[in-house]
C-alpha cells in the first residue's frame, strides 16, 4: 500500500480472517472489548450467507510516526511479538464475530440477550436454508458447547454431539464453512447408500449458502501510515458504530503505551491517589481529561517560550491551548515533565478554594475553572503564594464566577488565562482579559433562584466568607459540616408569609431573600412573620434579641427591617449588601439601577447597605 491519505478496495473475507489469525491485522489498544450477543452474530452470518453487505471495515496502516499499542483480535493467538501490518479502526465487532464463529474452530464465548455469558457453536439447518418460506436468521442456530440441547429440567431434547448426529439432523457447523471438505465427505459417505435426496440437498445447500462465504468480498477503507493522530481520533469517532465516543485519554493511553508508559495506571495510582486526603475533596471530581488539559496548557506554554527564546517571529509562534487537537499532540516527555507540577497545582487550587470558603463539590461554582487555576498555580509556583498574588488570583477567580464566563466553550479562555494571570502575578502584564470581560448586572440577583448557577453558588461562598453564623446558636459554619443534611437554603421572609402578603414571587424566591439555615432554625421560622420568629429565635437561643440580631447581620441581612416586617426595605438593603460584597470581590464598581433604594429612604431606620456589607 502507498502512503496516500486513504484507499478503498474490496478484499475476500477469507483473506481478512487469515490476517486476523496470523496477527497481521490487530486492534489499537483504545478499541474496547468485543461485546456482541449471539443474536447479533446470527444476523451477521445470515447477511453474509445471502451476499448482503455488512458495512465497511476501516484500517490504519501500521508503521507510521504515530504509534499505538496493539493487541490481537479476541481469540487470535499469533506468535508472541508479531507486529501488525494494519490496525482495525472500524469493524472490530463484525470481524471478531466472524473470526470466532467461522474461523477459530473453538466454541464461541459470547452473551445472550440478557448479557449473560454463554458459550457455544453456530450451526445452520440445511433444509431450512432451502425452504423459501424460512427466514435465513431462523435457519441459523446457536447450540451449547456440548452440542446437547436440554430443557429447563435438564432433560435432553436434541443431541448433536457427534458428526453422525449432525449428518442425521442435516445441521452444518459454521466453523467448517470456509473449509467444508472434510464435513462434506463425511456427510456424503453417511448418506451415499441410504438417501440420494440428502446428497442433492447438500449440493443445493453448498451453492446457496457455503459458496457465498467463499466468494464474499468486504469493502475496506485503508488509511495511510502518515495519518495524523488527531485525524485517526476523528475518523474513529465518525465511523464508530458502538455509540461511545473515544476520549483523548484513551487515545493517549494507547499512544504512550507504545513507549511502555501506562497512562491509566499513572492517573489512578500517582495522580488521583495523591488527592485522597479529606482536605482535597473539592478536587475529587477532576477527570483525567481535565488533568490532561492542565498539563497541555503548560506544555504548549513551554513550546511557545522556547520558540520566543529562539527568536521565532510573532506570527509563527505556537499557540497556547488545550483543545482536543492540542492534547492529542502532547508528547510523552512533555507529560512526564509537567504532570507532577500539575498535581501540585491542583493541590494548591484546593487550598485556594478553601480560602475562598468553597469546600464541597456540590457548591463549586465552576468545575471547569479548576483547569486554568491549577495550571496557573503550577506555572507561577512560589510567585503565586504571596498575599498580593493571592489577592490578584482571587479577583480573577471571582470575576470568572460572577461574570459567569466558564459555562460554555472555555478552551480559548483557558489559553488566555494562563499567560494573562501568571504575567499579572509576576508584574509583567496588566489585568487579565477575564477580569476585563467580567460584568455583573444587579438585576442578575433577581434571577438567581436555584443552586444550579455558578453565581448562586458564588453568593453563598461569599456569605460563608463573610462569617455567616447560625441564627440560633451563633456557631460559625465549619468547613467539615456546614453543608450537611441538616442545613439547607431557606427563605428569610417565609414563602407562605410572602404569598399571603401578596409579594412578587420573582423577588421573594430570588437569592436576595434566601440564606443557609439549619433545619431546626427553619422550623422555628415556619411560615411566621419575621417580627414574630425573631422573638421565638431569641427565646430558643436563651439569649437577647440584640445577640440574635448580630447573628443575622452575619448573613448580610438587616434585622431592624425584619422586625418591621418591611419586605421592600429589607430586600433593598440585602440586595445592596450582596452587590457591595460582589463588587469588592471582583474589584469592580457595580452601580444599581436605584429601583429598590426608594424603599430604604422611606423607612425611618438608618441602614447603610455598604456598612452592613462590611459590618463583619
Amino acid at each position: 500500500m502507498t502512503d496516500e491519505a486513504f484507499s478503498i478496495d474490496k478484499r475476500p473475507l477469507r483473506d481478512l480472517l487469515r490476517q486476523v489469525e496470523e496477527g497481521r491485522a490487530q486492534l489499537p489498544e483504545f478499541q474496547r472489548g468485543w461485546v456482541w450477543p449471539h443474536p447479533n452474530i446470527t444476523a451477521l452470518l445470515a447477511s453474509v450467507s445471502q451476499g448482503f453487505p455488512v458495512g465497511t471495515v476501516m484500517t490504519l496502516q501500521a508503521g507510521g510516526d504515530v504509534r499505538f499499542k496493539h493487541r490481537p483480535i479476541e481469540g487470535a493467538t499469533p506468535p508472541l511479538g508479531t507486529e501488525p501490518e494494519t490496525l482495525v479502526l472500524d469493524g472490530q465487532q463484525r470481524l471478531t464475530s466472524l473470526f470466532q464463529s467461522i474461523k477459530l474452530g473453538t466454541p464461541v464465548v459470547t452473551q445472550d440477550v440478557r448479557k449473560h455469558r454463554v458459550t457455544g457453536w453456530f450451526y445452520v439447518d440445511m433444509r431450512a436454508v432451502l425452504d423459501e418460506q424460512t427466514d435465513r436468521e431462523d435457519a441459523i442456530r446457536f447450540l451449547p458447547e456440548d452440542r446437547i440441547v436440554k430443557n429447563f429440567r435438564g432433560e435432553v431434547l436434541h443431541d448433536y454431539s457427534t458428526r453422525e448426529k449432525e449428518y442425521e439432523a442435516h445441521l452444518f457447523p459454521l466453523s467448517s464453512v470456509l473449509d467444508p471438505y472434510d464435513w462434506r465427505r463425511g456427510f456424503e459417505e453417511h448418506w451415499w447408500d441410504r438417501d440420494k435426496e440428502s446428497l442433492r440437498v447438500w449440493r443445493r445447500f453448498e451453492e446457496r449458502f457455503v459458496m457465498n462465504f467463499d466468494r464474499y468480498q468486504v469493502p475496506v477503507i485503508s488509511l495511510g501510515k502518515n495519518t495524523a493522530r488527531q485525524a485517526v481520533c476523528q475518523v474513529f469517532e465518525n465511523v464508530n458504530t458502538g455509540g461511545v465516543s473515544l476520549t483523548v485519554f484513551e487515545l493517549l493511553t494507547a499512544t504512550f503505551a507504545a513507549d511502555e508508559f501506562d497512562l491509566r495506571r499513572h492517573w489512578e495510582k500517582e495522580v488521583k491517589a495523591s488527592w485522597h486526603a479529606p482536605e482535597y475533596r473539592i478536587i475529587k471530581d477532576v477527570s483525567n481529561t481535565d488533568f490532561l488539559q492542565s498539563v497541555t496548557l503548560l506544555a504548549t506554554s513551554a513550546r511557545r517560550d522556547d520558540a520566543v527564546a529562539r527568536g521565532v517571529a510573532e506570527d509563527r509562534l505556537p499557540r497556547i491551548g488545550c483543545k482536543r487537537k492540542d492534547m492529542l499532540e502532547l508528547r510523552l516527555d512533555e507529560y512526564e515533565r509537567f504532570a507532577p507540577l500539575v498535581v501540585q497545582g491542583f493541590k494548591r487550587a484546593a487550598k485556594f478554594l478553601h480560602q475562598q470558603f468553597v469546600f464541597d463539590t456540590r457548591f463549586l461554582p465552576y468545575g471547569t475553572q479548576l483547569i486554568p487555576l491549577a495550571a496557573i498555580l503550577a506555572l507561577a509556583g512560589e510567585d503565586a503564594q504571596s498575599a498580593g498574588a493571592q489577592h490578584k488570583l482571587a479577583r480573577w477567580y471571582w470575576c470568572g464566577v460572577f461574570g459567569e464566563l466558564y459555562g460554555g466553550s472555555t478552551e480559548t479562555r483557558f489559553s488566555h488565562d494562563l499567560p494573562d494571570v501568571v504575567g499579572w502575578i509576576r508584574g509583567t502584564s496588566g489585568e487579565p482579559r477575564t477580569i476585563e470581560a467580567a460584568e455583573f448586572a444587579p438585576s442578575r440577583l433577581l434571577t438567581l433562584r436555584t443552586r444550579n448557577s455558578a453565581a448562586y453558588k458564588g453568593i453563598y461562598a461569599l456569605l460563608l466568607k463573610a462569617g455567616a453564623m447560625d441564627w440560633r446558636t451563633g456557631e460559625k459554619a465549619e468547613i467539615t459540616g456546614y453543608f450537611d443534611e441538616s442545613i439547607d437554603i431557606h427563605h428569610i421572609f417565609p414563602k407562605v408569609w410572602c404569598e399571603t402578603a401578596g409579594k412578587d414571587p420573582a423577588r421573594y424566591n430570588s437569592i436576595v431573600n434566601k440564606t443557609p439555615l439549619t433545619a431546626r432554625t427553619n422550623r422555628i421560622i415556619g411560615g411566621n412573620a419575621p417580627s414574630d420568629y425573631l422573638v421565638k429565635l431569641a427565646r430558643s437561643a436563651e439569649s437577647t434579641p440584640e445577640v440574635v440580631h448580630g447573628h443575622i447581620r452575619s448573613h448580610l441581612v438587616a434585622p431592624e427591617l425584619m422586625a418591621l416586617d418591611d419586605f421592600p426595605a429589607f430586600f433593598a438593603a440585602r440586595k445592596a449588601a450582596l452587590l457591595a460584597r460582589v463588587s469588592s470581590e471582583m474589584g469592580k464598581v457595580i452601580v444599581d439601577d436605584g429601583a429598590d433604594t426608594v424603599a430604604l429612604e422611606e423607612v425611618g431606620v438608618d441602614i447603610d447597605a455598604e456598612e452592613l456589607a462590611e459590618a463583619v
